[in-house]
Order: structure tokens, then sequence, then C-alpha cells
């Protein structure tokens, strides 16, 4: 099947629910149907515009509240898993997500045994616990992930990526585990999946979670899929390659190529009939996050798009062409610019310290996009319970057209 780039651009954004841009209505079903139609959502916990789960449900959902997430989260109707990173998934589709692929568990647990009974006995006891509840201490393994931490901290988050320990709600960043068997119900944890089936389902999730991705997708977009290949180090594993051709041998997934753009493509098999004929986006703004799935593939958006867009949390201060916390906008199938909010709850401002263009193109001149980023704006401003918005010195010109209070 052969794509037009146009077609191709409009798909996305109306397979993403972002044409228009907060279109969907209905408090915690709304987000559901988000979860239902994209599978997974990236958590990440820095939240100076918003976390970035919220910024990407609050681009989909009308009047988006975080309580949203917390709601289904306490309902069980979606849990945390490792799929492209921490992600939530819905809970129905936990056993396809139970435990990790392959490997032996974190050092942390055979380490510190002690440690790591002693905190299971009290959860066992006690019911759903933060670190915060338990004195430090200190063992062998004082590193997780690269970040020194104390020991109880390593043995509750190795316990939950093993499978023992679940997540049973946060309170801002603080995170309480509880048993698995008390967060889930017994035919969801009863229920076996074979291991290819879960490799096959995993990689299924990403393709639905974008859209239009390729073969073999820079960054980490399989990461947690295991390697493309057969190898040693991961025995009973098929490989990637071996799993994307069953879905297209199934059916399941559909390969295209698309106008301009390098390397096959697959999408949905149930999404055929939108790409073939997809609808005119009308004027609307979103920022996205940078774990939107819409912005996973960058070598996409070079392309298709014609944006390039590099998250430079991790840049030095004076190699960053834009800021460490940047959301790509969105207008209508294009992306424009870029945006550098911060929140100031404590003040119920949003400030801008950054807003740029992309070239060629000028905001005024563009027919309905004023309106339609004073619209985004508006919304932003309710999403982060702030009541004006201010602009760095430098940002006069777009304070004088889009406003203070948009």
């Amino acid at each position: 099947m052969r794509v037009a780039a146009g077609a191709a651009r409009r798909f996305l954004v109306a397979r993403h629910f972002l044409a228009p841009a907060r279109s969907l209505r209905g408090g915690p079903d709304a987000v559901l149907g988000v979860f239902r139609r994209l599978g997974s959502i990236q958590f990440d916990p820095i939240d100076v515009a918003g976390r970035t789960h919220d910024l990407m449900l609050h681009a989909r959902v009308a009047d988006y509240d975080p309580a949203w997430v917390d709601e289904l989260y306490e309902r069980r109707e979606i849990f945390e898993a490792y799929n492209k990173g921490l992600s939530f998934v819905l809970a129905s589709e936990f056993p396809w997500f139970r435990a990790p692929l392959r490997g032996s568990p974190p050092r942390v647990l055979a380490d510190s045994p002690e440690v790591a009974e002693r905190v299971l006995e009290r959860i066992r006891a006690e019911g759903p616990l933060s670190s915060a509840d338990f004195e430090p201490e200190r063992g062998t393994t004082l590193d997780w992930f690269g970040v020194p931490t104390n020991t109880v901290r390593a043995v509750l988050e190795a316990s939950t990526y093993m499978g023992a320990l679940g997540l049973a709600r946060r309170d801002g960043k603080r995170r309480y585990y509880d048993l698995l068997e008390r967060l889930l119900p017994p035919e969801l944890l009863g229920r076996k999946v074979p291991l290819r089936e879960q490799l096959r389902h995993k990689m299924h999730s990403r393709y639905r979670a974008h859209g239009v991705l390729g073969a073999s997708a820079g960054g980490d977009i399989f990461g947690y899929l295991g390697p493309a290949k057969p190898i040693p180090e991961w025995p009973g594993h098929p490989g990637r390659t071996a799993l994307r051709e069953e879905l297209v041998e199934n059916e399941e997934l559909v390969p295209v190529e698309v106008e301009g753009v390098k390397g096959k493509r697959f999408v949905l098999r149930e999404e055929v009939g939108l790409l073939e004929a997809p609808p005119e986006p009308p004027p609307s703004v979103a920022f996205l996050p940078p774990f939107d799935p819409l912005v996973w593939d960058r070598a996409l958006l070079a392309s298709l798009f014609e944006f390039d867009y590099v998250w430079e949390l991790f840049h030095p201060p004076a190699k960053r062409r834009w800021g460490w916390y940047v959301l790509p906008m969105l207008f209508r199938d294009r992306f424009v610019g870029r945006i550098e909010p911060r929140i100031d709850r404590a003040a119920g401002t949003v400030q801008v310290i950054g807003l740029w263009w992309e070239e060629g193109f000028t905001p005024r001149r563009v027919d309905g996009f004023v309106e339609a980023m004073r619209d985004a704006l508006r919304a932003y401003l309710r999403f982060a319970r702030a009541n004006r918005v201010g602009w760095a010195p430098h940002l006069a010109a777009e304070r004088r057209l889009l406003g203070a209070k948009p």
C-alpha cells in the first residue's frame, strides 16, 4: 500500500485524537478511550510543565484533570509496567506485561536478602507502604539504575520489577507498594501467557501506540523487546524480526510505503480505512510532551513532518538550541514550533520562558492559528490551575499577539 505524505500526516493526527486537539469528552472514560486506542502511555516524574502522561492526555481529552488517572489507578483499571520505559497499561493486559522477559533478579535482592524479607513482611502485615515508612538501610548495593539510593527503596523497586509487588498508589512523587495479589483480580494473576505471545503482544503495542512505525525505528522504541535476531544471551527469544513477520502474516500489521519516507512502515489492519481517507484536520494547537507516541520516531518527524526535535534535557546548557523541557506545537497536521512553559503553582501562573517558530512560519499570517493558539493557552492554564501567562521579556511580540490572559 502506497500513501501520500499529506495523507500519512492527516492519518496520524486523526488516529492520535489530535484532529482537533482536546476533543474527547467524558472524564475518566475518555482517558480509558485513549488507552484502548494506544495501549500504553509512558510515565515520567518530571513535573515542570506537567508530567508527560498528563500532558499527553491533556492534548487529547477536553478539560483533562490529572486526578482522572489517579482514579483509574485506584480502580485498578490501569497499572504500571515496562513497555518502552515505565508506562501505564490497561490492567486487562497484565498477563502480557507481568514480569521481565529474561535475566536474573536485580542484584539488590541477592545482596540484601534480609532487607528484602523484612520489607515484604511489613507490607504483608500492614498494607501499602512507601520507602519513607522504613528506616534507611545500607547494603552492598547502593546504586539503582545509576542513581545512589538506600537499599529499601532499591528492594521495593526490584520486587516490583520482578512481580512480587505492585504500585498501590502515588502521592505526588511518593510511591506506595503492596502485594500484587491484593491489587489485581485472581483471573488476571492466574493467567499464564507464553513468552512468544508476550513478546508479540508487546511489539504490537508499539505499532498500536505510534501508528506508522518502521521495522527498526531509531532510539529506544523497541526497548525491552530483546534483539532483532535470536542470540544465546536470550534463550527462547525468536527475535523481533520473526515477531514482526508473524504480525504481518496474521494480518495484524499491514506494510505501507509513505511518500518521502525511507523504508517500509506498518499500520494496524483495523486502521487501513482511516489511512485511505483521513479527514482534513480543523485548526487547533496541541502541546506535546517529549514521550508522546506521536514524537517517538524522530526520523519520521524529520522526513514526514520536516520537524527536527531533540529532547535537550541531557545536553549541557551551552549546547542547547532551545531549552531543556520544550514541547513541540502541532497545528492542524504540521509542527509549527516549540514552547517552553513552566508552571508556578504557588503564584498561579504559567511562565513561557521560550517560544520558537519553525522557519517560514509567521503566526499572524496563518489562517486560524492565532485563535487556535490562544485556545491552547487557555486550556493549558486550566490544566495548570493557573490564572495568567507570564512571558519572558524577549517574547514581547508574542505577548502582544497572544495576550497575558489569552
